[in-house]
């Protein structure tokens, strides 16, 4: 593998199988990881609540309406991000992933960068977002592009809330 990567990102549904394939993956690798990281580890995705297996089985439905941006590297699918828009005329991303194999080599970024180029061309003026408090890197990443720490919208402990304008 070389140190440069270059990673395309594509929107889905689109591009090939793999990339749907890829997708699943990315989602279950998400999901896996975030409860063990609660301390609430699972053994495969059967034992993930239901809202999470529905994301991994049928990511079209579970996201239906969202925008899900896929990066791939060759026939890899790499990393994923989620854009919804809400009612209230704001826009939230979720389900930020990068493959641990891909880390720090831009591809989180690079998805960050089309997530918030798409949500400034569909006029929104706030996108939000919410992080696990020790997933510090992604933190780090999240103030660069300029968000800040939000009064919570979400009740669930140790989570922080960051917006910024579009």
């Amino acid at each position: 593998m070389t140190d440069r990567l270059e990673v395309a990102v594509v929107r889905w549904p689109g591009g090939s199988r793999v990339v749907g394939e890829g997708l699943s993956a990315l989602l279950a690798a998400y999901h896996l990881r975030t409860e063990a990281e609660k301390g609430e580890p699972v053994a495969d995705v059967g034992g993930l609540p239901d809202r999470y297996r529905a994301e991994i089985a049928d990511p079209g439905t579970a996201f239906d309406g969202d925008v899900v941006l896929v990066a791939v590297q060759g026939d890899a699918a790499v990393g994923c991000v989620v854009v919804t828009f809400l009612a209230d005329g704001q826009s939230e991303i979720k389900r930020l992933w990068t493959d641990p194999g891909f880390r720090g080599r831009g591809v989180a970024s690079a998805l960050l960068g089309v997530a918030l180029a798409h949500v400034a061309e569909s006029g929104v003026n706030i996108v939000r977002l919410s992080v696990w408090e020790w997933r510090t890197p992604a933190i780090a990443l999240y103030e660069r592009l300029g968000f800040t720490v939000a009064r919570s919208w979400d009740e669930r402990d140790r989570l922080v809330c960051m917006q910024r304008a579009v």
